[in-house]
């Protein structure tokens, strides 16, 4: 819809198929998923992606009979077998840098005080209202570091800075350039 992007995602080919501009083509695809939500559970859509678009555990136990039991499924991802070895691998990676990064104790805080040193300013400035240049790019800073690093949700960032939940969206993407362009990590 618009909202994310992931670049594993490839959003024009999916809505290719539900319209010739983005505006319509995203307005139908959102029509199709009220359609399909309102038809509640289908019991021949529920399973591994991966199992059942290899056809059902039958299809499966005869791979196996063959040799072929190489094959690896989550039911939260529908692809062949390396495609989800890759999305499960690159969320494992992530998960473990996030609990890592919680156990030397960052947090939103912590975020802040390294934020706060790449722009030698107190903590406590970040987190006060006030659209000056510094103030703005370092918060900048602590969103994308505070969504892609620690995972906190945009939500609860939200409410720590008192600032909109899509504004903190934007700040993201302010701060992933921040980012690139200084070359910045937040563990040093």
């Amino acid at each position: 819809m618009g909202k994310k992007e992931r670049q594993w995602q490839d959003c024009r080919y999916v809505l290719g198929y539900f319209g010739r501009t983005i505006r319509e083509a995203r307005k139908e695809y959102l029509s199709y998923l009220r359609e399909a939500v309102a038809k509640g559970r289908q019991p021949e859509l529920v399973g591994g992606g991966l199992i059942r678009s290899l056809g059902g555990w039958e299809a499966v136990k005869k791979l196996r009979l063959r040799g072929q039991d190489r094959i690896k499924g989550d039911e939260r991802i529908l692809g062949e077998s390396d495609f989800v070895m890759e999305i499960l691998a690159e969320a494992d990676e992530k998960y473990n840098w996030q609990y890592e990064l919680r156990s030397r104790g960052y947090d939103l805080d912590k975020i802040a005080e390294r934020v706060a040193a790449v722009y030698d300013v107190d903590p406590k400035y970040i987190f006060k209202k006030g659209r000056q240049r510094v103030r703005v790019e370092a918060r900048d800073l602590l969103c994308y570091w505070a969504v892609h690093e620690l995972g906190i949700s945009q939500t609860e960032i939200a409410r720590r800075l008192g600032i909109t939940v899509s504004g903190i969206g934007y700040a993201v993407k302010r701060g992933e350039v921040i980012v690139r362009e200084n070359k910045y990590q937040m563990d040093n």
